[in-house]
């Protein structure tokens, strides 16, 4: 009896883990302390970046909203979702709507809670990011063109509160964070043709839906070309260390990407060309220690 108890514990603990999607959560926590301690804040010792308490609670509130987003999210996709990923669908339906909703609540008041160790500033900052965050999956995202520039904005500006917070305001990191940009729209655009079926039926206004497959590789072409911008002047202009070799990469799995985009009209190939996207956003996070990969083995040893 305890046994059975324990696993269907294990199971929602899976699925709520499923919901506020964990992994990616752990990404962006990685991300923005890579981000302020190798690109933000160089010269300031390790200790001083990966012990500040003021950066600990803005870290920890960008990740409370961002999983209370995914919830919000999925609450209001439930039924576009179980069209699209029926799999994981039954797996995020193990928690009830209801206890989502709870943990919703209860997620925004930490992060609030958590931004009022900061300033009230953070608190006004991140009630605004919440609140837009459920707009955006409420209504926003169903309306054309503007749900995939929200969706992208709302993804980046985890790192635009660890910006603001050092007041580092170098060209180079508009210019990476340009290309960081560029890749999540790009990302939005092929789950949109991902998800082409659940959204014709659940009547959203996504480019595929209203322009059709053609227009949308078109844009997505755009997109690509415009990505190739950034990394010619942050390979060119300016001084990136050995991360010039995850550009150079970033640039050749473009090229397939829009060579293999052209030959796409399935699930499944629409998958692959989300997973090379996700892969050099991923990789970007990892390849922020090449910038200067001497002066990091200095300040960690």
């Amino acid at each position: 009896m305890a046994s059975a108890k324990n696993k269907r514990l294990l199971l929602k603990l899976l699925s709520l883990f499923s919901v506020v999607r964990g992994y990616n959560i752990l990404i962006l926590v990685f991300a923005q302390y890579l981000t302020a301690a190798f690109i933000l804040a160089p010269d300031l010792p390790l200790r001083d970046v990966f012990f500040d308490p003021n950066l600990f609670f803005l870290i920890l509130s960008s990740a409370t909203v961002i999983a209370s987003g995914y919830i919000i999210n999925n609450f209001y996709d439930s039924e576009k979702d179980l069209i699209n990923r029926p799999k994981k669908t039954m797996l995020d339906r193990l928690i009830s709507q209801r206890t989502k909703l709870s943990v919703y609540f209860i997620l925004n008041f930490a992060a609030i809670f958590f931004a009022s160790y900061v300033s009230f500033r953070a608190v006004v900052f991140f009630s605004i990011y919440i609140f837009t965050i459920w707009l955006y999956s409420h209504r926003i995202k169903k309306i054309l063109f503007l749900g995939n520039i929200m969706a992208s904005i709302l993804a980046i500006t985890p790192f635009f509160v660890v910006f603001i917070y050092y007041k580092n305001f170098e060209t180079v990191i508009f210019i990476h964070a340009t290309f960081l940009f560029i890749m999540i729209a790009m990302r939005e655009m092929v789950k949109d043709l991902e998800n082409l079926k659940g959204d014709l039926i659940q009547n959203y206004k996504t480019i595929p839906v209203v322009y059709g497959e053609k227009w949308s590789k078109f844009f997505l072409s755009v997109l690509t070309v415009l990505a190739v911008i950034p990394i010619l002047l942050l390979t060119t202009r300016f001084d990136t260390g050995l991360m010039d070799y995850y550009f150079y990469t970033s640039l050749l799995l473009l090229i397939f990407f829009l060579l293999f985009l052209y030959f796409s009209n399935a699930k499944w190939q629409y998958l692959i060309l989300h997973n090379i996207l996700k892969f050099i956003i991923v990789a970007g996070v990892f390849s922020i220690l090449l910038i200067d990969y001497k002066e990091v083995f200095n300040r960690v040893f």
